[in-house]
């Protein structure tokens, strides 16, 4: 049970201070372009400046996805802790001290964060949440797609999105299913779970954030 009495989460809190970028412009990574992986991890390759660090509140309860430097910002500034670095095993040097790389950290003290039960509508979520798996053919999906086109007043919802190869979305173009005689595979329903806020926002997972994240509802 916690002793600390929860302080709402705000900008303030998890934001860069002065002396966290001081600290930070002196820390450089080694070596200095790290957008590789070795293959045996077989992680994807995530560009330097687009990686993103999974936030643990005190409890280990996951809070958001944030970029790599505002990680290292808080855990140079004794705000966070680093619980599973990145699985290159990188580090980031000054002349007086070093960082490893996060891949997922923890807050020092705890943040009260208030509830939301709507998850928006966005494409890495909505690709989470059909597995990239097209719903239409069972293929792998590149595409989104409207059940009902939004050209015969389809509307843009988690109900009525689908993941679609290209193939079959070139196909269906702006004709209903019942002039096609096609049949969705899945029903699409919005999704599910404390936690797919934070999906719907993160196009690439790292392995390592799933203990935490639970598997999603779909």
């Amino acid at each position: 049970m916690l002793d600390r009495k929860p302080t709402p989460i705000s900008g303030a809190k998890l934001g860069a201070t002065g002396t966290g970028n001081a600290a930070l412009a002196a820390l450089s990574p080694q070596p200095p372009i790290a957008d590789q992986r070795p293959a045996s991890t077989g992680l994807s390759v995530v560009p330097w400046g687009r990686r993103r660090v999974l936030l643990l509140n005190a409890t280990f309860e996951p809070l958001t996805a944030l970029p790599l430097r505002r990680a290292v910002v808080l855990v140079v500034c004794g705000k966070a802790e680093v619980v599973h670095g990145d699985p290159t095993g990188m580090v980031m040097h000054s002349a007086t001290s070093s960082v490893e790389i996060p891949s997922v950290i923890r807050l020092s003290s705890y943040v009260r964060v208030p509830y939301r039960g709507r998850v928006p509508l966005t494409r890495a979520g909505l690709m989470h949440r059909d597995r990239y798996r097209c719903a239409y053919c069972g293929g792998r999906a590149e595409t989104i797609d409207h059940v009902v086109p939004r050209s015969r007043g389809g509307p843009h919802t988690w109900q009525n999105c689908v993941a679609s190869c290209a193939r079959c979305n070139h196909k269906k173009a702006d004709k209903l299913l019942s002039e096609l005689g096609w049949r969705l595979r899945v029903v699409p329903a919005a999704p599910r779970g404390p936690h797919w806020r934070l999906l719907a926002g993160v196009a690439d997972a790292d392995p390592l954030w799933l203990p935490y994240l639970g598997e999603p509802a779909a």
